[in-house]
């Protein structure tokens, strides 16, 4: 049977809740604040992509064991979002989430990494924070997505590692 917040959550989805029940539903509860540190070596953020994996519509959080007893969190937004102005919006409107959601409802000793994705930056903060409780209970439970198919991209030219890129037309001037 689900657990109350995973009930209060699906009918905030739903829209049959309102963000007041789910305050009120976090006031209740008896847990202490994680503290949180910030991931800043690309080694940490590596090391997250090899754990739990769970992909939401505005966000990908990945989510792995680091051995201690601090929760640790890291935001990656890609140049695939948007330019430099969407890429900071969207990192400032994470860190507003993490803030909020991760003391009460993150993992003591993991690493949280927060991965935007397109519809991300548009996306109302309320459903991005029902997103992350969501993508939160399902890493608790050890429910991650399948992993992805096929070969990973490697390199700027977003060719697979290996291939050779096909030669370019040269133009002659005359």
């Amino acid at each position: 049977m689900p657990s109350a917040p995973s009930l209060l959550v699906g009918r905030l989805l739903m829209g049959s809740a309102s963000m007041g029940d789910v305050l009120v539903k976090e006031a209740d509860a008896q847990t202490l604040p994680l503290k949180l540190q910030v991931l800043t070596r690309r080694a940490d953020f590596l090391a997250a992509n090899k754990g739990l994996r769970i992909a939401r519509a505005g966000l990908v959080l990945q989510v792995r064991p680091n051995g201690g007893d601090a929760a640790r969190f890291g935001i990656t937004v890609t140049k695939k979002i948007g330019n430099a102005v969407v890429r900071n919006r969207m990192k400032r409107r994470f860190r507003a989430l993490v803030r909020e959601v991760l003391p009460q409802h993150g993992l003591a000793g993991h690493d949280h990494v927060l991965i935007g994705r397109e519809g991300g930056v548009e996306r109302d903060f309320a459903l991005l924070r029902a997103e992350l409780l969501v993508a939160l209970e399902r890493a608790r439970a050890g429910k991650g997505d399948p992993p992805r198919k096929g070969p990973r991209l490697k390199g700027r030219g977003g060719q697979a590692a290996g291939k050779p890129k096909a030669p370019q037309p040269t133009v002659s001037g005359a």
